[in-house]
């Protein structure tokens, strides 16, 4: 049995507040006095300067060999660091190298990849970095301090959003010995920046134009990565191959990895087909997500024959939310008992019985799977200190023991959460004129559209709109082109649509990019729902100042509530683990990493004929 604490009196919390802050400013934050051969967000790091290999990756894996993936979508270009476009997938792993690598198997560390050695004072209001003398691009050239001081600046200044928003937090670049390169950041930085700026691409100055860099292109790039790109059928496939000079190829951050000798991607446009073509061996591995396909679909000749494999994998990072994201900058979803009332009118246990096997989990939380969870748990003194200044950001019931998604009895009828949604709906300022729900004061009907562009969410999308039908709300369904659907995301012209933020479980600058009130009005960041929320930003900045475990754990539940009573999306749901399915000839390590399966450690059986 659990028991929620009662909240205090003013006076009573105010000390306990006080009293908090004091005892976390006592607890000793992670230092780094000299350089180190990598760095963790909090804590310490998990391998010695001398490991020798990630626990995901098996060092004496074989190499050689060819693996095709096949997907829905398309490209048309081949710079993933621009707006314009959509990138052939996998460039930035395979092609482009940071001065950090990320270790898979924990929260949010790094070790020393174009860089050798990393170096931050305890205030982390700078970072240093010394380049590997051994580091080359694929023409032979060495990586130097001058390609990372001018990527940065043409990031900054001509990337994406997200670019130009984290490295605009840049005060000062010097270049302080021939192979060193110091950042100071300006005082709006964060105690993440230094891990921020050692997962930044580096470009070959020699190579790009400041002046054509936001132009779509096809020219195959040049970066220092294990890959190369070989083979262009522009939108339809895309292939690499290993670089056998690849210069980091004895580094310990990629023993085990990048094994083949060619990793294609291959395109559909229809998932039928795609399913089809991996049956017969076109490509060979499927991450499913359709629990149709997952519960009926595999019982062919060739996974009977032993030919193919499924399997799941389990997963150790937070679901992130998959959702159905209300756009609040559309006047008809600015009152939050609109957003509830629709929520209410989401039967999840008739979809997930009918249409999912009861294969799925309700998403209860931003960060479900994990301890960063606010699921099931009563707010701690930190979070409730930090909600303080914000005591209606949070409803009680969410403070107490976490958001509990509307249950149904699973019928179909759901007329209980109907009557609700309706009595929720008339305080809003509507009512039912015949059949129809129109705004009380305009009379206006309520009418949105609903974009996508799955066709595998279709049922699912009918379903929900057919419930709103039943209280006189008319959602229509729009099925669009993934160029035309990222166009449209872009720009925020949409009532309605779907998204999924996925989540790590070190959460940091991106939370900003996702839900800032500067975010909000900037076309091309994640804010998808419009979300502009003086407690958002507040707790964003307190994740981002954590200094150590605890506190982080706190402010990303402190998060959590907040966003999840601002009810600015419909959560939908996850699977338990990864779904998996391969043909017999690849292999991959027996230990997972903490996301699941990654192409990147995957090597071909020398034994395939």
């Amino acid at each position: 049995m659990t028991f929620a604490l009662p909240v205090p009196p003013l006076f009573v919390r105010s000390i306990v507040t006080l009293s908090i802050f004091a005892f976390f400013a006592t607890l000793p934050a992670p230092a780094l006095a000299a350089p180190q051969h990598g760095i963790a967000m909090h804590g310490t790091l998990k391998h010695p300067k001398a490991f020798t290999h990630f626990s995901f990756a098996n060092p004496q894996a074989a190499k050689g060999g060819k693996m095709v993936y096949g997907q829905i979508g398309g490209f048309d270009s081949l710079n993933p660091f621009i707006i314009r476009g959509r990138p052939a997938p996998n460039l930035r792993n395979y092609v482009f190298e940071s001065l950090m690598g990320r270790a898979y198997d924990e929260p949010f560390s790094l070790y020393g990849l174009l860089a050798q050695s990393i170096e931050t004072p305890e205030d982390r209001s700078s970072v240093t970095f010394k380049i590997n003398p051994k580091a080359r691009f694929s023409d032979g050239k060495p990586v130097t301090v001058e390609d990372v001081i001018f990527s940065h600046a043409l990031l900054r200044d001509k990337g994406r959003p997200n670019h130009r928003f984290y490295y605009a937090k840049v005060k000062k670049v010097e270049k302080i010995a021939t192979d060193t390169v110091k950042f100071t950041f300006k005082p709006e930085g964060d105690r993440e920046m230094p891990l921020i700026m050692g997962l930044m691409p580096v470009l070959p100055k020699h190579v790009y134009n400041r002046d054509t860099f936001e132009k779509t292109t096809l020219a195959p790039p040049t970066g220092s990565g294990p890959y190369l790109v070989d083979k262009i059928d522009a939108g339809s496939s895309i292939s690499y191959k290993r670089d056998l000079n690849y210069w980091g190829r004895d580094l310990p951050i990629n023993k085990g990895r990048y094994n083949l000798d060619e990793v294609g991607f291959v395109f559909y446009r229809d998932a039928n087909v795609l399913f089809e073509d991996f049956k017969k061996g076109v490509h060979h591995i499927r991450l499913e997500r359709d629990p149709n396909r997952w519960a009926k679909a595999y019982k062919f000749p060739n996974m009977s024959k032993g030919l193919v494999r499924r399997e799941t994998i389990d997963l150790a990072i937070p679901s992130g939310m998959n959702a159905l994201v209300f756009n609040t900058r559309r006047k008809i979803f600015q009152d939050i008992r609109v957003r509830k009332a629709l929520t209410l009118l989401f039967d999840f246990e008739w979809i997930n019985k009918n249409l999912y096997h009861n294969l799925y989990k309700r998403t209860r939380s931003y960060f479900d799977r994990s301890e960063l969870s606010s699921g099931d748990k009563s707010a701690d003194p930190y979070e409730r200190a930090l909600l303080a200044k914000f005591p209606d950001a949070v409803a009680p019931g969410i403070l107490k023991k976490g958001y509990a998604p509307p249950v149904s009895d699973g019928t179909g009828r759901n007329r209980k959460a109907r009557r609700k949604a309706l009595r929720l709906l008339m305080k809003a300022g509507y009512v039912l004129k015949g059949a129809t729900l129109v705004n009380k004061q305009t009379g206006k009907p309520f009418t949105f559209e609903i974009l996508t562009a799955r066709r595998d969410q279709e049922r699912l999308l009918l379903n929900f709109a057919t419930s709103l039908n039943l209280i006189g709300i008319k959602a229509h369904l729009r099925i669009v082109d993934s160029a035309q659907y990222q166009q449209r995301k872009t720009t925020f012209d949409y009532g309605m649509t779907d998204n999924e933020w996925r989540a790590s479980l070190s959460p940091g600058n991106e939370q900003s990019f996702r839900w800032s009130l500067k975010a909000a009005d900037n076309e091309g960041s994640y804010n998808f729902a419009g979300v502009k929320n003086p407690a958002v930003d507040a707790m964003i900045k307190a994740l981002l100042a954590a200094k150590n475990r605890k506190q982080f754990v706190s402010s990303a539940r402190a998060l959590d509530r907040v966003l999840l009573s601002g009810h600015y999306v419909i959560p939908l749901y996850h699977t338990p683990g990864q779904w998996l399915a391969m043909w017999s000839h690849l292999k991959h390590p027996q230990q997972p990493s903490l996301w699941g399966l990654r192409l990147d450690t995957i090597w071909q059986s020398r034994d395939k004929k």
